[in-house]
């Protein structure tokens, strides 16, 4: 796997798309492994259900430090980030947070920035369906909500595919899931990775149905403490 090639080059900065990153047993095994995970671990929101794993934030924005369960990491993840250098400038030189998303059809997220908690790097697996990501410029002072807005940029994601944002894509945009049962104006002109998609043919009638789609969204969260830290903190106040 070669990071450069992968290379969204309508975007202004750097966001990278390989549409084979995991393999189809791969990816069965992954969604095998989300899907029998005990019910507890699941979060259900208004729009969505979601695992946080190795623990959600606190509300400081503070991880527990803990290990990322083997099936998450390796061996199928960990020695492809590796091979792409992706994590490498990163505090941590590595993950240490994994988002588990599940959308199904006419579910989706109003659009949003993953703040300072993180290192600007996401890089999200998706998993059983495509969706289509939309990215919108960050506007200040101004009353026009981005769900009011149309995207600047979309992107779509494949079943076994990864997608990479850094830097300003990460700092300077929003980016959300619209909340529909079909996506559609799907086009080379519209989707600015069309041309690193496995299938585009797939999607030349211009639209997709949507279908349960599960995405593993990989962080390196910036401040991390041990739980023996946290317990004399919290004893010292």
């Amino acid at each position: 796997m070669d990071l450069q090639s992968a290379k969204i080059k309508t975007l202004p900065d750097e966001g990278f798309y390989i549409a084979n990153f995991i393999m189809e047993d791969e990816e069965s095994w992954l969604l095998q492994k989300i899907t029998t995970a005990p019910l507890p671990r699941w979060t259900h929101l208004s729009h969505r259900r979601l695992q946080s794993w190795p623990s959600a934030l606190t509300k400081s924005n503070v991880l527990l430090s803990a290990p990322l369960p083997s099936w998450l990491v390796s061996p199928v993840i960990t020695p492809r980030f590796e091979s792409l250098g992706l994590f490498a400038n990163a505090p941590h030189h590595a993950p240490n947070h994994v988002l588990v998303n599940e959308y199904r059809p006419g579910q989706g997220i109003m659009p949003h920035e993953d703040g300072a908690a993180y290192y600007p790097l996401v890089a999200t697996v998706s998993l059983g369906a495509p969706i289509v990501l939309d990215l919108y410029p960050k506007v200040q002072h101004t009353q026009d909500h981005p769900e009011n807005r149309r995207p600047q940029y979309r992107i779509l994601q494949e079943r076994r595919s990864l997608l990479v944002t850094r830097k300003k894509i990460y700092t300077d945009f929003l980016h959300g899931i619209a909340e529909t049962t079909k996506d559609e104006g799907l086009n080379a002109d519209s989707i600015c990775n069309w041309d690193l998609l496995r299938e585009p043919e797939r999607f030349r009638c211009g639209w997709a149905e949507r279908e349960t789609r599960v995405s593993l969204t990989y962080r390196d969260v910036l401040r991390e403490v041990k739980l023996g830290n946290t317990m004399k903190f919290l004893r010292g106040r």
